[in-house]
């Protein structure tokens, strides 16, 4: 191993023992104050990434889809709005055309891919939710509509129809118009920015790992759950930043939006989608991935 290598590794454990050590200096009284906060939430954002929809050859994975409805139910079955922001209609696409690897490659290629799979995404999701007896409505969004006020304005005003209509919305990103938003990560700021603008009591984010790590805990099987995310925030982006490599990146815009969300007073959750009964031990005070405290444990009243 080269001297480089070496020092370069020794800085990862150090700023690993480093947030650990923070995580436990995290007053409990705020993290039991954001549990409260997260479990007694009554509109709550959920963000469903891709990996947490689709199967290793990208086609929609009934079970998983099935899964994520199941736990949604468990929060509108509490009293709950829930909005739903749900990636997945690039890799549906392809599960659904069987594209080659080399023609998904442009943005081009992706864009129409989209549009193939967000038909069918909405189509599983409307019979997933008829379980429930549950209605849902799509919404395709861009940042430009959430960054012009007018925009927003009637964005917001349908959301805040359809809750009152007892209809689940499932946004997602507008991927057949957008260019510089097709890329990992978009949803995750997205759903904070919507989180923050609408005004949600808890954002959270489903993934494929079980929150965030003192290391990429896809290659490092010493790698810890960091259960509490509060004025250690800057020894996790250290971390997040130093492991985030290859299919591991896509955790630095989940924990930036959940960051986000904290800062305006939003309690967030990055949590493994795989996890049984994930939403419903949230609503129970239960210690599920990780949890970013509202801005110095302050909640609004």
């Amino acid at each position: 191993m080269s001297e480089l290598s070496e020092t370069a590794e020794a800085s990862e454990a150090s700023e690993a023992s480093e947030a650990s050590e923070s995580t436990a200096a995290v007053d409990p009284d705020a993290v039991a104050a954001a549990r409260d906060a997260a479990a007694e939430a009554d509109r709550v954002i959920v963000k469903a990434g891709t990996n947490s929809l689709t199967d290793e050859d990208s086609n929609l994975d009934d079970d998983k889809l099935d899964k994520l409805v199941d736990d949604i139910e468990s929060l509108l079955s509490r009293g709950k709005e829930v909005l739903l922001v749900s990636s997945g209609a690039v890799g549906a696409g392809i599960g659904r055309l069987d594209h080659p690897t080399a023609d998904r490659d442009t943005l081009e290629a992706s864009q129409a891919l989209s549009t193939v799979g967000q038909s069918l995404l909405m189509h599983r999701y409307t019979e997933s939710f008829e379980r429930y007896d549950r209605k849902v409505a799509q919404i395709l969004i861009t940042q430009h509509d959430l960054e012009n006020p007018e925009r927003f304005t009637n964005f917001r005003n349908t959301v805040e129809t359809l809750l009152e209509w007892g209809v689940v919305p499932i946004i997602n990103e507008n991927d057949a118009v957008a260019t510089e938003e097709l890329q990992i990560g978009d949803n995750d700021m997205i759903s904070s920015d919507i989180a923050v603008g609408i005004g949600v009591d808890l954002l959270v984010t489903l993934t494929d790992v079980g929150g965030v790590y003192t290391g990429n805990p896809k290659e490092d099987s010493d790698a810890e759950r960091i259960e509490v995310v509060g004025d250690n925030y800057s020894d996790v982006e250290d971390i997040v930043t130093a492991s985030s490599t290859g299919g591991f990146g896509g955790i630095q815009t989940k924990v930036r939006g959940a960051r986000d969300a904290a800062e305006y007073g939003i309690p967030a959750v990055i949590a493994r989608s795989t996890e049984p009964d994930v939403l419903a031990k949230i609503a129970e005070r239960e210690s599920v991935g990780t949890m970013f405290l509202p801005l110095d444990g302050e909640l609004d009243d």
